[in-house]
């Protein structure tokens, strides 16, 4: 079963939520008379989007928390969930039992990954698990209740989620999920549910990066080695650049802190639709 994420529903109205939140700490405006300039339009869309920006550039974060999202996850398998479920700030989870749900004549769905298929075992993952299912079937025909013949189930077998994250918590899990160091399933759920936001609100899709994106942290803070291997790794630099860069200055030794500067592994630069469709189909050799 392919994976499907849809977004559900969401705050009614995300940037005049976010931009309500920030104006209420920096404006000695009250809350209604900021509402009441928003709807007789003296404040603009655009100059909305702007402050918000400018605010989360800044890292104030309590504001994102005030915006939430709903989605529909499904076709992802118990081996994703077990990674999903570890994020427990602003998230709230409902997830498929299989306590309750029976898998009727043992058939149940399960996800395959591409590894395996490229690895020529393709065909012997999928009769280990229809031999699974019929041992399962056996075992709820002999009377063993569903949520004890489950123990035989693996965690390639799929499940499904109803979701609600609030923005901050959204950004954090981009945050790691994004990185390519995360495994591929995760990943790609992610991507999907950034995608899912790029169709209604763009301009709070594009804040969602790895942690080491232009709007995040700007660096790599993984291992030397994963940056070296991480093929994005090029377009941010390394938190270890930034540390020479720094120490050469502390020093006083500027010809060295302009090398560093000046090094190709230095620079930053956007990342792109090219990128991020890498960040969702990479597989780590």
């Amino acid at each position: 079963m392919a994976i499907d994420v849809r977004l559900l529903d969401h705050s009614h109205d995300p940037i005049r939520s976010l931009y309500m939140a920030y104006r209420t700490c920096y404006s000695a405006l009250t809350p209604q008379q900021v509402a009441a300039r928003i709807a007789d339009e003296r404040i603009t869309r655009e100059q909305m989007l702007i402050f918000v920006d400018e605010r989360m550039r800044t890292g104030h974060v309590s504001p994102l928390e005030q915006v939430w999202f709903e989605f529909a996850i499904a076709g992802i398998s118990r081996a994703f969930s077990h990674q999903f479920v570890r994020h427990r700030v602003g998230i709230s989870f409902e997830q498929q039992s299989q306590r309750y749900v029976v898998y009727k004549q043992g058939r149940f769905p399960f996800s395959v990954p591409d590894t395996v298929q490229r690895a020529g075992m393709g065909d012997r993952f999928a009769t280990l698990m229809a031999e699974i299912g019929s041992f399962y079937e056996e075992l709820v025909a002999a009377g063993v209740p569903g949520e004890d013949a489950r123990f035989v189930l693996p965690n390639a077998t799929n499940t499904n989620f109803k979701v609600t994250i609030n923005f901050a918590a959204l950004l954090h899990l981009a945050d790691l999920r994004l990185c390519t160091r995360a495994q591929w399933e995760f990943r790609r759920v992610v991507s999907l549910m950034r995608a899912e936001i790029f169709r209604v609100y763009p301009e709070l899709a594009r804040q969602l990066q790895p942690k080491c994106g232009e709007r995040r942290m700007g660096y790599c803070d993984e291992s030397l080695e994963a940056w070296e291997r991480c093929p994005i790794g090029r377009k941010r630099p390394h938190k270890t650049r930034l540390f020479d860069l720094f120490n050469a200055f502390q020093r006083g030794d500027e010809a060295a802190a302009f090398a560093a500067a000046d090094a190709p592994e230095s620079g930053l630069a956007p990342l792109d639709a090219g990128d991020f469709q890498v960040i969702e189909t990479y597989t780590e050799a």
